[in-house]
């Protein structure tokens, strides 16, 4: 059964203490983890179908027969990816500051990787890295690209589209966006001549989520680099300078995106292996998979604009 990190970490047994505290800092460093849900696969690779049309019916008449059809499946693959690093602390730092020093220094990489990781599941390209999984951007084509509009230097966000993009998505549970744009929307909702419904909730981390119309609103912002995942740089449907960016609408479940582990993420202490640095290895083989034709959709083409209606 699927579950998401936070979950999978309260099921680890007694003495893992260590490894359940970095799981559940990659799952609160980063909204997509914390919210995504993971499944624990065999292998390297997952190899699932998804329906891409629906077989031919019809009703028929006294004597009549009907017209053989059948529908149509696309077999897909998600391969495992590893992701991590070895953190390295000074053993003198270990020494004149404590051991809470190394678990500094160790947090501050899980982070990172937690945030590189959530930059992929956004921008991944496995034609420019091999080594990494393709991501939302590309995936997601034809309806389930939907353009905020065709103006040279891209489109204000519409209230009218961004429920378009919410209704091609089956079952949506999430929308991710940046956080100017969920500033712009909150600016919407308090304009009686615009609208739109925004709502606060708190998430399992303790942090106040914003929401609209149910849906959570998931903040991207910076990477491990602290270059913005989802920027106003993106290029227009219509041309122009590249000055837009993107909301994506989800949904988080086992018929819909989902993420995959094999054996969740390994934290093993190296010691003191060169006698000068103690090094811990993080490290996790993992992917997600669009398990819906509908599980996900993209609006692309938002200028940085008051929302309209």
């Amino acid at each position: 059964m699927a579950m998401t990190l936070l979950e999978y970490s309260k099921g680890l047994s007694s003495g893992e203490e260590y490894r359940q505290g970095v799981i559940e800092l990659y799952a609160g460093s980063s909204g997509i983890l914390a919210n995504l849900p993971f499944d624990d696969i065999q292998g390297n690779a997952l190899k699932y179908d998804t329906e891409d049309s629906l077989p031919g019916v019809a009703f028929r008449g006294i004597n009549e027969t009907y017209t053989s059809a059948t529908g149509v499946i696309n077999p897909q693959t998600e391969s495992l990816t590893a992701s991590g690093g070895t953190l390295d602390v000074d053993r003198m730092l270990v020494k004149t500051q404590g051991e809470g020093s190394r678990n500094r220094h160790e947090a501050m990489k899980v982070r990172a990787l937690s945030l590189l990781w959530t930059k992929k599941f956004i921008k991944g390209d496995s034609n420019t890295d091999p080594r990494e999984f393709d991501g939302l951007q590309s995936r997601l084509v034809n309806d389930q690209l939907i353009a905020a509009g065709a103006t040279s230097g891209g489109d204000a966000l519409s209230l009218s589209t961004l429920d378009q993009l919410t209704d091609q998505v089956v079952d949506p549970t999430h929308y991710i966006m940046n956080k100017a744009m969920r500033r712009r929307l909150t600016q919407a909702a308090r304009n009686s001549s615009i609208g739109g419904f925004i709502t606060f909730d708190v998430d399992a981390f303790g942090k106040q989520v914003s929401m609209y119309n149910g849906l959570p609103i998931i903040e991207i912002d910076l990477d491990n680099e602290s270059t913005a995942i989802l920027p106003f740089t993106e290029a227009n449907p219509g041309g122009g300078t590249a000055a837009s960016t993107s909301i994506y609408c989800v949904s988080f479940a086992e018929n819909g995106v989902m993420g995959l582990q094999n054996g969740g993420i390994e934290v093993e202490d190296l010691g003191n292996p060169t006698g000068t640095l103690y090094s811990t290895l993080v490290e996790w083989y993992s992917a997600f998979g669009v398990f819906n034709g509908r599980g996900a959709a993209r609006l692309n083409g938002i200028k940085n604009a008051a929302v309209v209606v």
